[in-house]
């Protein structure tokens, strides 16, 4: 593989997500030679529905989705936890990346869930159902690359991650994961 690139999904829409500015720091603790772009145009994709996912008429910006995936050696999902779930936003970017049934272009691809809120529970649930909802749709989930950050509210109410020692290492490690299992030399769960 000469370039790695993996692609990141924000499961918030909204500008200021601190999912969001998790996702941009991310990408500038990239490994020297890998490629890490968050999608953009999740707010575009209609809800999954068989009856217009028709080989020829499938909505543009599905499409679009599922090329981003399937162009992608790996993905990077960042899921808040909107009512103890996942975003709806989230789930359906898997839907459609998973379809058609057993050839999605989710189908084999290594998958880090990180997941984040302002409570001390950091999103576990939401996580968890991420993690579930991913594999069951047919990615590989790579649990060396999972990562949970709690009390936004308080550890960046007045910074960005990008300035978070802390964070910026974690997510490093877990980007260095996800591009070890692309690269087919870490086993995932």
């Amino acid at each position: 593989m000469s370039q790695p690139r993996i692609l990141a999904l924000v499961g918030s829409l909204r500008a200021a997500s601190i999912n969001r500015k998790l996702a941009e720091a991310a990408v500038q603790t990239a490994p020297e030679g890998v490629e890490v772009t968050i999608y953009e145009g999740l707010g575009d994709i209609p809800f999954y529905n068989e009856d217009i996912d028709v080989p020829g008429s499938v909505p543009a910006a599905a499409q679009a989705l599922r090329d981003a995936v399937a162009a992608a050696d790996g993905l990077l999902l960042l899921t808040p936890e909107y009512n103890g779930t996942t975003s709806a936003v989230l789930k359906n970017a898997i839907d459609w990346a998973s379809r058609p049934y057993g050839a999605g272009a989710l189908k084999d691809r290594p998958v880090a869930v990180l997941s984040g809120s302002i409570s001390p529970n950091a999103a576990k649930w939401a996580h968890g159902d991420t993690v579930k909802s991913v594999g069951i749709a047919g990615g590989r989930v790579v649990e060396e690359a999972h990562l949970h950050f709690a009390g936004f509210g308080e550890r960046f109410a007045d910074s960005h991650p990008r300035e978070d020692a802390q964070a910026l290492t974690e997510l490093a490690g877990a980007v260095a994961a996800l591009v070890e299992a692309a690269r087919g030399t870490l086993v995932s769960a």
